[in-house]
């Protein structure tokens, strides 16, 4: 994995409209469908950022990569099925926690045979692979229907952190990120340009840990990555620089060139997420909070 020189913001990376892009094989587009963490939150005063759990969708090279299947996969499923064509498809877990495949069981194109996925995961704190944690969760009683009724074909590999993914030309590297939720995260590199996807940073992570997001993370043109808070226990508003400044300081140590974070904790509304982006800017005045059909072009 090579370290890219840091190319000028601007040019890098630009927000574009909210509707799926039609990637060709030129074009280099990340799409937001899920951006919460822990549990979705379908309410009145969280409609700007969006309700539903981990999903975010990279289209590169012509190829169709998914990071995580919170409930945000079943929005991106409808969007595939408007498209009246076979789909092939990439799906990397970072972890296996319910916020992270909840969303698989209601993934409409997985149930129509024209179509095809390559799924990543890897082994749970349990051992448990991918495979097993995705059928598990369409056991009865948890869900009426088993894993055998999707009719699509689906081909599942165990990924061991540390090792890469190659797609053709794009290259999609592995680190483990957070030992304790066996969470790891993920490099998309394609052509001088790239994206890391982080969704399990701690405020005090194991120094082992550290060096090897920082490795992972280092000058990316795009970092998408968590804000930190300590579940289950209430949010503390009174001091939202703690739930940004794990991620903002990454962003400065590894010198990427955006930094978007996302996970946003169920009790934070609107408002608030409008408060902590305020605060995040003051920083890094290109930073983002990521939000539901955002879409961001990388490398124009």
């Amino acid at each position: 994995m090579s370290n890219l020189a840091p190319s000028d913001f601007q040019s890098s990376v630009t927000e574009t409209a909210t509707t799926s892009p039609i990637s060709s094989a030129g074009e280099f587009f990340v799409q937001f469908w899920g951006v919460r963490g822990l549990i979705a939150t379908p309410a009145s005063n969280a409609n700007r950022y969006g309700g539903n759990t981990a999903c975010v969708e990279i289209q590169v090279a012509g190829k169709r990569l998914i990071f995580d299947g919170g409930t945000g996969l079943r929005t991106l499923g409808k969007s595939l099925r408007q498209l009246q064509k076979p789909v092939e498809a990439y799906l990397f877990f970072t972890n296996s926690q319910s916020n992270r495949i909840q969303g698989f069981p209601f993934f409409a194109p997985a149930f129509v045979p024209e179509n095809r996925f390559h799924i990543y995961g890897s082994a749970a704190s349990n051992s448990a692979s991918i495979k097993q944690c995705l059928c598990d969760q369409m056991l009865q009683p948890h869900f009426p229907y088993p894993f055998q009724v999707m009719q699509s074909e689906l081909q599942f590999y165990n990924l061991l952190p540390g090792g890469e993914v190659q797609l053709d030309d794009v290259a999609i590297a592995t680190a483990l990120i957070n030992q304790t939720q066996r969470s790891i995260g993920y490099r998309v590199s394609w052509q001088n340009k790239s994206v890391a996807y982080i969704s399990d940073l701690t405020k005090n992570a194991d120094p082992v840990d550290q060096e090897q997001i920082l490795q992972l993370v280092k000058g990316v043109d795009l970092l998408i990555a968590n804000a930190t808070y300590s579940p289950p226990t209430a949010n503390n508003h009174e001091s939202s620089d703690l739930h940004w400044q794990a991620a903002v300081e990454l962003a400065q140590t590894a010198a990427v060139q955006q930094l978007v974070i996302s996970h946003h904790h169920p009790d934070d509304d609107d408002n608030f997420l409008d408060q902590v982006q305020a605060e995040v800017q003051s920083v890094l005045p290109h930073a983002l909070l990521a939000s539901e059909g955002s879409v961001l072009s990388v490398g124009k």
